[in-house]
């Protein structure tokens, strides 16, 4: 296993990986990072935990938003994906009722 080291929001965090998954792990921790920071410093949000939540909600709406670049499911993103999964399922369910 490979070892991260983060340091965000003033706490340092040391993260394993396996060493295939090394590089996108110091993506994402310098991306929450760069994140973290940017909320901390509007002032706007106060206390860790909260400017933790925001982050979270920012990462989280991201990927919803990311699309598939080409294939059959091209330019539909993640969250439309997911919408249409949950439809299915919910007439799925109904049916069975």
């Amino acid at each position: 296993m490979e070892r991260v080291e983060a340091k965000i929001l003033g706490r340092e965090y040391s993260l394993a990986c396996p060493p295939e998954g090394k590089q996108t792990l110091e993506s994402a921790v310098a991306h929450v990072t760069q994140l973290t920071d940017r909320v901390q410093a509007s002032g706007k949000v106060v206390g860790n935990e909260r400017i933790a939540i925001m982050v979270a909600i920012q990462v989280a709406a991201e990927l919803l938003d990311m699309k598939v670049p080409s294939g059959d499911l091209a330019d539909l993103s993640v969250g439309e994906f997911k919408r249409r999964i949950d439809s299915i399922n919910a007439v799925l369910d109904t049916m069975q009722s």
